[in-house]
């Protein structure tokens, strides 16, 4: 089964540990919907899209916050440059440029699979759909064989009153 990092408060998807993983390791998201397993199956084909996944996941993560701000100190700790940074402000300014591309890409997938779900649940929509006529077409030929029978009773109940009310030939002899 396909194990991707997502977020875990996306629509069907239950947090679980992932297979071999400690308690202390961080747990991974295991999808449940058979379109994001495929979804997420096609996705890991492209190298690119496994690069910016794991540039997305790092990136946003704590580890990333605190790498630039021992670096950030770093830099300026030990005087690499003079102030105002010039260079420092160039490489951020570089990596924010980077960054955004990624976000960016990081949208794109959440929007695409968010359109997978939808999708799916368009097409479990006219599936239940069609159900439902079928349903109802079942239950009104139901009701209809239902009031034959009850009028079909009716008219028997009719003749057998009418027959043991009427006098016989063998009564009046």
């Amino acid at each position: 089964m396909c194990v991707v990092r997502a977020q875990a408060h996306q629509r069907n998807l239950q947090l679980r540990p992932a297979v071999g993983a400690s308690l202390a390791t961080k747990p991974s998201i295991e999808l449940l919907n058979p379109a994001l397993v495929e979804h997420a199956r096609q996705r890991q084909q492209s190298i690119e899209n496994r690069i910016a996944d794991r540039i997305t996941t790092f990136s946003g993560s704590m580890r990333f916050v605190y790498i630039h701000a021992i670096w950030f100190a770093a830099w300026i700790g030990f005087g690499v440059e003079a102030y105002p940074y010039g260079l420092l402000t160039m490489i951020v300014s570089l990596e924010a440029i980077f960054l955004s591309t990624f976000v960016m890409i990081s949208q794109n997938r959440a929007d695409a699979k968010r359109e997978v779900l939808a999708n799916q649940q368009w097409a479990t929509v006219q599936d239940e759909d069609s159900q439902n006529e079928e349903l109802l077409r079942l239950s009104r030929q139901i009701l209809d064989l239902t009031q034959q029978v009850h009028q079909y009773a009716a008219a028997r109940s009719k003749g057998a009153a009418a027959t043991a009310a009427a006098p016989t030939d063998d009564a009046a002899a």
